[in-house]
């Protein structure tokens, strides 16, 4: 075992016993570690302040019950829980998940995920995640707005513009938000930025919906560009049907790329001479509707290949925007084997450990979600800034904005990914990440 391993090895081994059961958490943690604890053994000031010790283990674990009352009058009862991870450089700042298989593993992996996320940037963001086990599926519009109200009556007290910020995730979009919000002034009594992805009639920001999506495509853009590349005519595979994957698809077809898929859960939607902008625009309805996209109009020139996934048909570029661990080890071979060059996270770790293996073994570049997809809090980082100061930037303002701190990540990633002539871009955001939280961790004192 060579140091590097052994130290990460010993890591490992001083975390709570609690957390053996957690791997998608210490999936995230191990992943870190094996790049930053060299730097922290050979710093004295962040290995006295044992820095990474302090960011895998939360500032605070708030776990509540919300109950409410669905429209046949009957009580339900649902768990949720807000990860506040670090507030070293900022207020908290993460989104809310409601999905029923939610649990206290994934959200600490995406807290952690988070803190090092929102440190790229540059802007003043802690790091923070948060959700229920709460299934919007077949839920009336009073139910899904009563049950915002009563998760919001027990988080209000924890957040706020200068101490948590949340923001909208998986089932938690601009509807969602609203409903939050509104409770929260109400129970509040203060009209702020407590939440980000609001409406722009009351302190929204102009593309926040595409931020995600488009600053995937953004750093894609830079990356090639490093390589004397542009995205023009490469087979881009995105796998989900969701916000993200819905306007990564968008932004990539508008800059020239061939977009041949999107997904589900059951199967993927494939055109092998590319998507059209209709096409996303009929895969996004349908989700906001609730139905599938088994059966694409023949005018689009797709598919449905049902048990299928995105991985098995041969593209270039490969953005996983599902979901976290959705592409795994043998799905990895078959990227590699259909001659695939890149795979950019537009999900949160969607690539199983063994598939990053694979992924490294074979020399493809692979972009972790912690630089790829951070236009989303990127944006929402210039929304608390709007919010805070009473004005409002022009969606020409807040897009020129985004690729700017798009084009500040992939710089200060490759700057520290350097390794042997090629760029780690996994090492590089560990590194980048870690060296601005340390900063701020090991100047605080022990706290």
């Amino acid at each position: 075992m060579d140091r590097r391993s052994a130290l990460t090895e010993t890591f490992m081994a001083s975390l709570l016993p609690c957390t053996e059961q957690e791997t998608l958490y210490r999936q995230a943690v191990r992943e870190v570690a094996e790049d930053v604890l060299t730097i922290e053994k050979n710093n004295p000031a962040y290995a006295e302040a044992r820095v990474l010790h302090r960011l895998a283990e939360p500032d605070r674990i708030l776990s509540f019950r919300v109950v409410w009352e669905d429209d046949d009058g009957g009580v339900q009862i649902n768990r949720a829980w807000r990860i506040q991870c670090s507030n070293a450089i900022g207020p908290y700042k993460g989104g809310l998940r409601f999905h029923p298989r939610i649990s206290l593993d994934v959200l600490k992996f995406l807290a952690f995920e988070q803190c090092f996320k929102n440190a790229l940037t540059g802007l003043p963001l802690g790091g923070a995640k948060g959700g229920a086990d709460f299934d919007p599926r077949g839920r009336s519009e009073r139910e899904i707005m009563r049950f915002c109200q009563a998760f919001m009556r027990e988080m209000a007290p924890f957040i706020g513009p200068d101490t948590d910020v949340p923001a909208g995730d998986i089932n938690v979009g601009p509807r969602e938000i609203g409903y939050l919000f509104g409770a929260w002034r109400k129970a509040s009594h203060v009209y702020g930025g407590a939440l980000t992805g609001k409406g722009l009639s009351y302190g929204g920001s102009e593309g926040r919906v595409e931020a995600t999506g488009y600053g995937l495509i953004y750093f894609l853009q830079a990356m090639l560009a490093h390589q004397g590349d542009d995205v023009a005519g490469r087979r881009i595979a995105v796998s989900g049907k969701g916000n993200v994957a819905t306007h990564a698809a968008e932004k990539a077809i508008a800059e020239g790329a061939v977009v041949t898929t999107l997904s589900d859960t059951s199967g993927t939607l494939l055109a092998e001479d590319g998507l059209t902008q209709d096409a996303v625009e009929w895969v996004r309805a349908r989700k906001a509707a609730g139905e599938d996209i088994a059966d694409p109009p023949a005018r689009f020139g797709a598919t449905y290949r049902e048990n299928a996934t995105p991985w098995e048909t041969g593209p270039e570029i490969a953005l996983p925007c599902a979901t976290q661990n959705e592409l795994d080890a043998d799905m990895a071979r078959a990227l590699v084997d259909g001659g695939a060059k890149i795979v950019a996270e537009g999900a949160n770790m969607p690539l199983t450990a063994g598939a990053s293996d694979v992924i490294r073994r074979a020399g493809l570049c692979h972009v972790p979600g912690k630089a790829s997809n951070a236009g989303g809090v990127a944006v929402s980082g210039l929304e608390m800034s709007q919010n805070r100061h009473g004005r409002q930037l022009s969606a020409d303002a807040v897009d020129k904005a985004l690729r700017d701190i798009i084009l500040r990540i992939h710089d200060s990633v490759v700057r520290e990914g350097r390794d042997d002539g090629r760029i780690d871009y996994i090492r590089g955001a560990n590194i980048a990440g870690y060296r601005r939280l340390a900063q701020a961790i090991s100047a605080q004192g022990v706290l």
